[in-house]
């Protein structure tokens, strides 16, 4: 969905007190700095980083901070993974380095990265206080913060439907489940683009995800997700309701009226299809229906046509749109534990890192330099016609995060009600983000089993008669039950669940 992260010079924190202050003119760590700016090497999986000569985030950092900064961007995720393993391989550390959940693990069993722990409370307190507590355990590994966890996203999907089609149909926005099914039915059966053909049908998204709604109104997760229900922790698969949620997705798709090749449909297939006037209710994020580049597509395809933005329907337990995983960050970045030898760059890495988090940094990598990219009207940033131009890198730089709908809203002010409609609407909290997988579990072996199973019960391929069967073979074959006891136990040393 949308997608793209002190102990002072001489041993001590005493420049902490300044990197914490939100609104301070002067960078953290100025008074204190050395004549050479210190050199911080810093690296990434991102693309679209500009020449430093053209990097003007890079030299207002340089100039703030009394650093040189050497960020390195790698696009592909193959190439990051590959140089990072060679320069863990040979010692050769970067300063600060993006990982992934697996990377995190397995470096920080290793004792490779530096323990945040001991400096959240003083040296990073800007930080802690900038992405917040549940950020803080994202970052965690046997009990230790190793990582940065960039402050979180915001929600995007939600469903959308061709209000052309409702009227020409003399049909009202759907609220219901059986209202959202009889809608389907009659884009796909009663001609709502009036072209005398029956080549429309109802729903379509990105696989069962398009049915992210349906699920949510059975209170339950998407398949595989675990959640807080009634004080405990509860995966998806053995929650009572998903039987209920397959066998209510096998009636819609029974109808006739959802995409036929929803199984199939990979990247952006199922906006194309709305786009060219094919469907008339998608489950999509935002971003891909209403940027102005997709709202002309939409245009030069059919003048009228109108998408709107749907609330969940109620379902018969509760009205949710779908999940929101709180575990998943957007990044992470770590710093090498080999660094706490040099205090002096430490110290430069963590002011880095809170100059970044506090008002006047977190405005420079978001939005570019005031006054040149933006203007500020009391605490509003309203952008100039440049940060359109010239600030659609600034991100690479967001070592901790975002304050999301704030950024997006300027970002993209003409989509702002559909970004707050979006983030505002009721979700189940799946916490899946937090875990890492335990030896001997093979995550994509067995999610593969558990969609293409999901997919023969809503299909009529398999009777929901099977279901306890289906789940004995993913608990022995696919060694589901060593994660299901394993998550447990991570979430709760979290604080999930009893």
């Amino acid at each position: 969905m949308l997608a793209a992260a002190g102990c002072a010079s001489n041993g001590s924190s005493g420049s902490s007190g300044a990197a914490a202050g939100t609104d301070a003119k002067t960078a953290p760590g100025a008074a204190s700095a050395p004549a050479k700016p210190v050199k911080l090497d810093i690296i990434e999986n991102a693309n679209g980083l500009p020449s430093p000569d053209k990097d003007f985030i890079k030299q207002e950092l340089d100039k703030a901070l009394n650093t040189d900064i050497n960020l390195t961007a790698y696009a592909a995720a193959d190439d990051y993974k590959n140089q990072l393993n060679v320069r863990v391989a040979s010692g050769n550390f970067p300063d600060l380095f993006g990982v992934d959940k697996a990377q995190l693990k397995q470096f920080g069993e290793q004792g490779l990265l530096l323990d945040l722990t001991p400096y959240l409370d003083k040296e990073l307190k800007q930080v802690k206080e900038f992405i917040g507590a549940d950020s803080l355990k994202k970052g965690t590994v046997n009990g230790k913060i190793y990582a940065i966890a960039k402050a979180p996203q915001i929600p995007y999907n939600t469903y959308w439907v061709r209000k052309d089609w409702l009227d020409k149909l003399n049909l009202q926005p759907p609220t219901t489940f059986d209202e959202l099914l009889n809608v389907s039915k009659a884009f796909a059966e009663q001609d709502p683009d009036g072209n005398g053909k029956k080549d429309t049908f109802g729903l379509t998204g990105g696989k069962l995800a398009a049915f992210a709604p349906i699920f949510g109104g059975f209170g339950v997760g998407n398949p595989g997700e675990f959640y807080i229900k009634d004080g405990k922790i509860v995966n998806s698969l053995y929650d009572p309701g998903m039987k209920d949620a397959l066998a209510y997705i096998a009636k819609f798709i029974a109808s006739g009226s959802v995409d036929p090749e929803l199984m199939a449909n990979n990247g952006l297939q199922h906006q194309e299809k709305a786009i060219k006037g094919q469907a008339g209710i998608i489950w999509i994020d935002w971003p891909n229906l209403t940027k102005d580049q997709f709202v002309e597509q939409i245009k030069k395809v059919n003048p009228n046509a109108n998408w709107l933005q749907l609330a969940p329907p109620k379902g018969p337990v509760a009205q949710n749109d779908g999940s929101w995983d709180i575990g998943t960050a957007p990044g992470l970045f770590v710093i090498p534990k080999s660094l706490e030898k040099d205090k002096a760059k430490l110290q430069k890495v963590f002011d880095l890192l809170n100059y970044v988090s506090a008002t006047e940094g977190s405005r420079l990598v978001q939005f570019g330099v005031k006054g040149r990219h933006y203007n500020l009207e009391g605490d509003k940033v309203v952008p100039t016609d440049l940060m359109g131009k010239e600030a659609g890198y600034t991100w690479l730089y967001q070592f901790t995060g975002r304050p999301e709908q704030a950024y997006l809203s300027v970002k993209f002010a003409p989509q702002s009600k559909y970004i707050e409609f979006a983030n505002k609407q009721p979700r189940i909290q799946a916490l899946n983000g937090f875990l890492t997988y335990p030896e001997g579990f093979n995550a994509a072996d067995a999610n593969r089993f558990i969609e293409e199973e999901m997919t023969k019960f809503v299909y009529n391929k398999r009777p929901l008669g099977e279901y306890d069967a289906f789940l004995k073979r993913l608990e022995s074959s696919m060694n589901y039950k060593v994660f299901l006891d394993s998550a447990v136990k991570q979430l709760q040393a979290l604080g999930y669940g009893k």
